[in-house]
């Protein structure tokens, strides 16, 4: 009997068998084609003086671009922007998900439509939320300015650029988070709720004993995916302020993109794009091995 419950296209030491690798096939073939090749031809440009209109062959100089990048002020300056540009825009936006999503899981009139309206932004491109958000910000007949009462450059003022970009950039993530938490809120047995709350508890203690512990594993889940995306953002933006203004939120990426697109520093640019490869890795690295010691307890 235990023969022939065995499938027919696994060996017997339990590996898959050659059958199973075609039916990965049509999933990893896009994978190396649109992400491994690219990556692994964007890491070999870093080590070559690749640049835009040259006639000569493409040398190979080893490290020098990393040399000149460790020196290069305006670079780590972009990539401290980035990390405030990161930190700014993922904390307030988990804090006001997380209310959110605590708000949306209450038994409340229309809660099909508050839920609906809460993933609008999440439906919109980043290029239809910069454009909007310009309107929004312009000095002269914005939205905001007529609501203050101010003809303030929010956009072009160097001590405003960055904080204008971060409200739009937690507003425009902001849906994600929220559905991923109700996602994990949903999953949480009400009758510990009720049990709490006959013992006494208040619903901060409910929260802190009940809801947290059952939707810890995805908050911090979340949390790092959107640090990531965030320390990775491009579009948005480069359509509010194109890094300006004078570098205020010139992010690692918009940095990159000048050097490649904008100067024609191909390998140079490459060169950034390998340390912010290499940021990212290890701060999955980091995730992991937390989220890994966590399920070991």
């Amino acid at each position: 009997m235990a023969a022939m419950a065995r499938p027919g296209n696994r060996p017997p030491d339990g590996r898959p068998g050659r059958g199973a690798w075609f039916l990965v096939l049509p999933a990893l073939i896009p994978i190396l084609v649109l992400s491994v090749g690219p990556l692994l031809y964007g890491i070999a440009l870093a080590f070559t003086d690749s640049q835009s209109g040259r006639t000569r062959p493409t040398q190979w100089i080893g490290l020098l671009n990393f040399q000149d990048l460790a020196q290069d002020r305006l670079f780590w300056e972009s990539f401290r922007i980035g990390l405030q540009w990161a930190v700014g825009v993922t904390v307030p936006q988990f804090l006001l998900a997380l209310g959110l999503a605590l708000l949306l899981n209450q038994n409340l009139r229309f809660r099909w439509l508050a839920r609906a309206l809460a993933i609008v932004p999440w439906a919109m491109p980043e290029i239809v939320v910069g454009i909007m958000w310009r309107l929004v910000y312009q000095p002269d007949a914005g939205l905001l300015g007529d609501a203050l009462g101010t003809d303030n450059d929010w956009l072009g003022d160097p001590t405003t650029a960055l904080p204008a970009v971060i409200v739009v950039g937690v507003w425009a993530g902001m849906p994600q988070v929220t559905v991923a938490l109700l996602a994990g809120l949903a999953n949480v047995p009400r009758e510990l709720h009720e049990a709490a709350a006959v013992d006494g508890a208040g619903a901060w203690r409910r929260f802190r004993t009940v809801t947290w512990p059952a939707i810890r594993p995805i908050a911090l889940a979340i949390s790092a995916l959107s640090f990531i995306w965030n320390l990775n953002s491009f579009a948005l933006v480069y359509v509010l302020t194109n890094g300006g203004p004078g570098g205020r939120t010139r992010l690692p990426m918009l940095f990159a993109y000048e050097e490649a697109f904008r100067y024609g520093q191909f390998g140079y640019a490459a060169a950034m794009g390998c340390v912010l490869v290499a940021v990212v890795s290890v701060l999955l690295a980091v995730y992991l091995v937390g989220r890994l010691r966590g399920d070991d307890r």
